[in-house]
């Protein structure tokens, strides 16, 4: 039957193991019908959670993740003990299953942060409507959380809704002015523009992010990138050197579509990148 083996398990747990009634004689073998009691499962269930969340912190997350799931099954009605499946299950790269753990967690005690958590979970899938879906319920509830709105500018802009994501980025900004999270709203306000064939108002963005945060490689790059597609060879090479030797990680065309360049720009760093100079200054980097 399903889950026989989380039953065994949750007999040893309990010390019950094994325990059978003696035969009376002349009478077959009858094992002996165990009285669990709903308390004590429960409180079972919290203690494994708790366990669970110890050994997630210690990074052990095979060790934490068998006993999550394990603490629902005998605590089915706790909404945290869901809440800590769906994030282990994200940590295992088990998306759809940690959708079904993280609902569940929600009809037992909605909470505008695990629709924040299910909307990532949903762009990780690359299901761009259920993230807006799921990001804007929890909005509701939280309608300044920077975070938020940052992640729904990504998902419209994933979906194609470039003027949507746009003021989403820029609410995000308004909220935010700490270095990393207004650098990146305006870099992918940049992004966006980019792809809408507006290319000076996205290098202006750019230029702002890195006002930001100066030693930002990303729109840096981005600058080098679309200068080099406007013909300006010189200033173009010498500011990618440069964010290539602050990162060189966005010399990986895998890394630059993770951060979410499209294809307009993606396309020109191709031809950027493919450039003697760089290629040298490539080749340099990795030899140090």
């Amino acid at each position: 039957m399903p889950h026989q083996n989380l039953l065994v398990c949750l007999l040893i747990t309990l010390g019950m193991w094994g325990t059978t009634l003696k035969p009376v004689q002349g009478q077959a073998l009858v094992p002996h019908v165990l009285q669990l009691d709903s308390a004590q499962l429960e409180q079972t269930g919290l203690g494994l959670a708790e366990e669970a969340l110890q050994l997630a912190r210690f990074q052990q997350f095979d060790l934490a993740l068998s006993r999550a799931e394990l603490a629902t099954e005998l605590a089915p009605n706790n909404q945290r003990n869901w809440e800590l499946l769906g994030g282990l299950y994200i940590k295992a790269e088990k998306l759809e299953e940690s959708i079904y753990a993280l609902k569940r967690a929600q009809e037992l005690n909605p909470s505008p942060d695990v629709h924040f958590i299910l909307g990532r979970v949903y762009f990780e899938k690359s299901d761009y409507k259920n993230a807006i879906e799921e990001l804007r319920k929890g909005l509701k509830f939280k309608p300044e959380n920077s975070e938020a709105l940052f992640n729904l500018g990504n998902a419209y802009y994933k979906h194609g809704k470039f003027k949507r994501a746009i003021t989403q980025y820029e609410q995000a900004y308004d909220l935010e002015k700490k270095e990393w999270p207004a650098m990146a709203a305006i870099n992918n306000i940049g992004l966006v523009q980019y792809e809408m064939g507006k290319v000076d108002d996205a290098i202006a963005k750019w230029r702002q992010a890195i006002s930001i945060e100066s030693e930002a490689a990303e729109p840096l790059l981005a600058i080098a990138v679309a200068l080099y597609a406007q013909g300006d060879k010189e200033q173009s090479l010498a500011k990618g050197e440069e964010a290539l030797l602050l990162d060189s990680r966005y010399a990986d065309i895998d890394y630059l579509e993770g951060q979410l360049w499209g294809k307009r720009l993606i396309e020109d760093a191709k031809i950027f990148l493919a450039t003697p100079r760089i290629q040298k200054t490539l080749a340099k980097i990795e030899e140090d």
